[in-house]
């Protein structure tokens, strides 16, 4: 055999499957826009604010570390992790909800699902390749990225292929990702809360979770104080959440790995095999439910998410109305999917600015 054979043959072959799949995610089109799609604050608001795509980095960056002290697929958890958000609309949770219920209005009962939609950017909605759609990727990122998020039972998934079977527990990997999100966006809506002063740390120490990881910020020598404490604090949090989780995991995923590949066997009315210990779950979601209170229902927030909402409603009622509005793209999608489905999938995939933008020029004003 050649030299030349050789390093072709080399090229072909030289990254594993998961390796593969996250450089097809990381350079397509739905991952960039990720830059300007709301995760909780909208970034136009300020330069420090969490996108989509930070979020994504943030919870890839956790899943990596979980996993790799787990001994689980470092690069599977990683590629689930940057692509379990690329179907979330503009202006955050509010945009998916709303267009939910604008297709279930029109008829469509399977609506709007942000997993669901993700799993479409991945299979039909990016196209990379001559003879098919989507990035062709493996079936353990697919499934991890359609139930990386407990429980499983949505109606999307009884119109799929019955590989993603709604009684079977994705991989261990999903699983991680699912807690890594929760760790991520627990931590930085907190620190975000805390620089633009939506949230105060008097609300958060009255909380236990709050006061364990301000009993290690106070043992660094930090006081509550000093402009360096919301950086402690949030990185404090991370690595409670973060030990508790691999601590109370280890038994679980070691005895788990022995008797199932990647491809998950177990039934979903089991218990997972991996989480936080009781204690920092209970904290954990009491926490959750202080920030629902505190933050995420501010007035500051709820205005801006409310304009998002008008603004996804008014694009699904002028796209409706008079398809010509549609680049010819999408006009020409109506040949082969449902038009109300077309028009959903544009509006998701536009980015907040390009929305807003999108409004204006239809609607002859700003929100």
């Amino acid at each position: 055999m050649k030299a030349d054979e050789r390093f072709f043959r080399f090229q072909e072959d030289f990254r594993d499957p998961y390796a593969r799949d996250r450089d097809r995610v990381l350079h397509c089109s739905s991952f960039r826009r990720l830059e300007y799609k709301t995760q909780v604050f909208l970034n136009h608001e300020g330069d420090y604010f969490r996108t989509r795509l930070t979020h994504s980095l943030e919870v890839s960056q956790i899943a990596r570390t979980l996993s790799r002290m787990l001994e689980l697929n470092e690069t599977l958890a990683e590629v689930i992790a940057l692509s379990h958000d690329l179907g979330h609309t503009p202006f955050g949770h509010v945009g998916g909800d709303e267009l939910d219920k604008l297709l279930k209005a029109d008829g469509h009962p399977l609506g709007f699902e942000h997993n669901f939609q993700s799993f479409r950017v991945l299979t039909k909605l990016e196209k990379r390749y001559k003879n098919f759609n989507g990035l062709n990727l493996t079936f353990a990122t697919l499934e991890g990225v359609l139930k990386h998020s407990y429980p499983y039972k949505k109606p999307f998934l009884e119109v799929l292929d019955e590989r993603f079977a709604l009684e079977k527990h994705p991989s261990l990997e999903a699983m991680v990702v699912d807690h890594a999100d929760e760790i991520a966006y627990t931590s930085h809506d907190i620190d975000d809360g805390i620089k633009y002063a939506l949230i105060s740390f008097d609300d958060l120490l009255e909380d236990e979770l709050c006061l364990r990881v301000d009993e290690i910020v106070q043992k660094e020598g930090v006081s509550r104080g000093e402009e360096l404490y919301r950086h402690r604090f949030v990185a404090g949090l991370i690595k409670l959440l973060v030990e508790d989780f691999i601590e109370n995991s280890k038994k679980g995923a070691q005895e788990y790995r022995k008797t199932n590949p990647i491809v998950s066997t177990l039934d979903a009315s089991m218990p997972l095999p991996v989480g936080f210990s009781k204690v920092t779950a209970t904290q954990l979601k009491r926490l959750k439910k202080l920030l629902f209170t505190k933050l995420y229902t501010h007035e500051k927030i709820a205005r801006k998410m409310y304009a998002g909402k008008q603004c996804i409603k008014g694009l699904y009622s002028a796209f409706s109305e008079d398809t010509d509005l549609l680049p010819p793209h999408q006009k020409s999608l109506f040949e082969i999917r449902n038009k109300q489905r077309v028009i959903a999938d544009f509006i998701a995939a536009m980015t907040d600015r390009y929305a807003m933008k999108t409004y204006h020029e239809i609607y002859g004003f700003s929100l």
